[in-house]
């Protein structure tokens, strides 16, 4: 149901960059029975909301009324999205284009549940974005208590709120004002990576498509600033969300060989909360050695931990060495990049990977 999952991103003091998602809504033929009916219903009238919302962003500009603020956020996005089409071949249609005010933080929350004693997530599949391990609700409470009622019958569950969405070109998706909270360099890269899954998306395979998704949005907003004589962001926010990832995986491989020992609930219960406190705890040292006592990751450590939590971690980055030497490759011609990668989505998924993993182990630090 929608593009999912979350990635890090290094903003001072926060998990900066929540879930990203897409929501198909043209499912009404898959309705079977009262649950399915309602759900379905509640993605038609969310979405249906967010297109009677929109407004023509040169419009915006355009009128004195305007806030500044918003008209000046506003008219460095259409840059972004000028270049985006320009220089990136990525789609040029009205996408990004039109502008909405949901009057909200998030436009959906998704729903993750896992059992409880496994990090296999709940799939749920639909015609246009295939299967996915969550589900999407347009409003907070409806996401809530469906995680309440997951949650009561043994399930491990996690609501995360998802600031933009792509319908991959079903309809023109706006800027909405969930992505302005972080400024002009971070909605330029939400363009590049939304505007990158109506480019190329395979069904089924969402590491592929947030792997691939991602690289055009580092590539593409590396070659935006240079466009504008700016200097590369950065890269100790990068380095440390890459750690925090990595301690994130690490616990996740080690809770999987504790789910296939032979224990009872019990010991089982008892070894996933010692698992939790070792990931806090590593954390930590992490964090006032490395880190110099930055405490930006604090507030997803200290709160309640669970399966579903760590689902998201690892889709957004795990092919991105891969879509770097490909690029690479190819000079860095865009459309060239993007025949291969679109020959690579119309493989098998076995073969897909093989691929996959042939090019990760050419990848150096840098796409050019």
């Amino acid at each position: 149901m929608v593009r999912i999952f979350f990635w890090l991103r290094s903003s001072p003091g926060a998990l900066d960059r929540v879930f990203l998602g897409l929501v198909p809504v043209l499912l009404l033929g898959l309705l079977n029975g009262c649950t399915s009916l309602g759900y379905y219903s509640q993605l038609a009238s969310g979405q249906w909301q967010l297109l009677r919302a929109r407004e023509p962003v040169a419009v915006l500009v355009a009128d004195p009324a305007t806030p500044p603020a918003l008209r000046q956020h506003l008219a460095k996005a259409q840059q972004a999205r000028a270049f985006a089409s320009s220089h990136l071949k990525l789609p040029d249609n009205r996408s990004y284009r039109v502008y909405a005010d949901i009057g909200r933080p998030f436009v959906v929350w998704n729903v993750f549940a896992t059992p409880e004693f496994s990090l296999e997530p709940h799939t749920y599949c639909f015609p246009i974005a295939g299967c996915v391990a969550y589900r999407g609700y347009y409003s907070q409470g409806a996401a809530r208590g469906a995680a309440a009622l997951q949650k009561a019958q043994g399930q491990d569950v996690y609501v995360g709120g998802v600031e933009a969405y792509s319908t991959l070109g079903w309809f023109d998706d706006p800027i909405l004002n969930s992505m302005l909270g972080w400024g002009d360099e971070r909605l330029a890269t939400v363009i590049f990576h939304e505007l990158a899954h109506q480019r190329v998306y395979v069904k089924d395979d969402t590491a592929f498509n947030e792997s691939f998704a991602t690289f055009v949005e580092q590539e593409g907003s590396r070659q935006w600033r240079a466009a504008r004589g700016l200097a590369p962001l950065p890269q100790g926010g990068a380095r440390q969300r890459d750690e925090f990832v990595g301690l994130v995986l690490a616990s996740r491989e080690r809770l999987k060989t504790l789910y296939a020992q032979p224990l009872d609930e019990a010991a089982m219960r008892a070894g996933k909360q010692a698992e939790f406190e070792r990931l806090r705890s590593e954390y930590r040292v992490l964090r006032d050695t490395r880190w110099q006592g930055d405490k930006r990751y604090d507030a997803w450590i200290n709160a309640p931990m669970n399966n579903a939590k760590l689902l998201p971690f690892g889709l957004y980055d795990q092919w991105v060495p891969a879509f770097a030497a490909l690029f690479r490759e190819v000079g860095g011609d865009w459309a060239v990049f993007y025949q291969r990668v679109e020959a690579w989505g119309r493989l098998p998924f076995e073969q897909r990977q093989q691929a996959l993993e042939s090019f990760a182990g050419k990848a150096g630090s840098h796409p050019l």
